[in-house]
């Protein structure tokens, strides 16, 4: 469970910044899935694992540098923006990807064993059965949280998303700080695809459409606002493990995807109405 949710964990991270300021990334899924064929496409290509990896995390903060512009130029549409930018990423990709091959949607190679063992039940650490990438992932979900709290770009995160007007009085600068958080959403959207690619020992472009809802999901059921202004990255680790677990039961009671996802959904309708009715955050909108 701690594996499954290190993932979901990583490609959170983004969603939960551009909640906090009000908006949310749907290229999430599309760069996951870019970033995980892409890589093992390189590599196959013949360019050595860690300049390929280093190529798709830089693409990956590329394009959600362009996230940010784009929404914030065209009055802060992101769910728009970040949707057509990730289909056009996906597409991109799957063209440059299938130049020769018999089918699309996936890529053939060989997957550097050390990325395998950081990503997959194998993998140790420090001598004990634990997988690297959940150690990976409770050192970011630390820093993330201590930054949050006690640095400037943490506060004046919290302070853009709760009321623009005031951040606006305060200096803050609402173009520096809605790119920065885009940039790392396309960032860990990256990282979790190339850590999907050592977990599944293949690449395919849908591996990251679960993640376009339960990143969601996560960062709701956790209690971060979708409206921005509260929450933080720790409510949506609350948020990741009780999907986990929820998921696994609704597997084990035999339930499908889809049925899986209605039930979450009906966790979030209700959360969301809630926040809305939240007389601060009406009083903003």
């Amino acid at each position: 469970m701690l594996l499954l949710g290190a993932f979901l964990g990583l490609a959170s991270v983004g969603q939960t910044l551009c909640a906090l300021l009000g908006g949310l990334d749907l290229s999430i899924p599309y760069l996951i899935g870019s970033a995980n064929i892409g890589t093992l496409f390189l590599i196959s290509s013949g360019m050595p694992a860690g300049l390929a990896i280093t190529l798709v995390l830089v693409l990956g903060l590329v394009i959600g540098i362009l996230n940010g512009l784009i929404s914030l130029r065209l009055q802060n549409q992101s769910l728009i923006v970040t949707l057509g930018v990730g289909f056009a990423t996906v597409g991109a990709t799957q063209i440059l990807t299938s130049i020769g091959a018999a089918s699309t949607g996936g890529t053939s190679g060989v997957v550097p064993q050390w990325l395998a063992n950081i990503s997959s039940l194998n993998g140790e650490t420090l001598g004990l059965p634990v997988p690297p990438i959940v150690l990976i992932w409770l050192v970011i979900a630390a820093g993330l949280v201590l930054a949050m709290r006690s640095t400037w770009f943490g506060r004046s995160t919290y302070a853009l998303g709760g009321n623009r007007s005031a951040a606006r009085l305060m200096l803050i600068s609402e173009r520096q700080r809605w790119v920065s958080v885009y940039a790392l959403s396309g960032l860990f959207s990256a990282v979790t695809g190339v850590l999907l690619l050592g977990f599944t020992g293949g690449a395919f472009v849908h591996v990251g459409d679960p993640y376009l809802f339960l990143t969601v999901a996560a960062v709701a059921v956790g209690g971060t606002s979708l409206l921005g202004g509260r929450g933080g990255y720790g409510s949506t680790l609350v948020g990741v493990l009780v999907l986990v677990v929820l998921t696994s039961l609704l597997v084990g009671y035999g339930l499908d995807n889809n049925a899986q996802q209605f039930v979450l959904g009906l966790l979030i309708v209700p959360l969301v109405g809630f926040y809305a009715r939240n007389p601060h955050l009406r009083q903003q909108i």
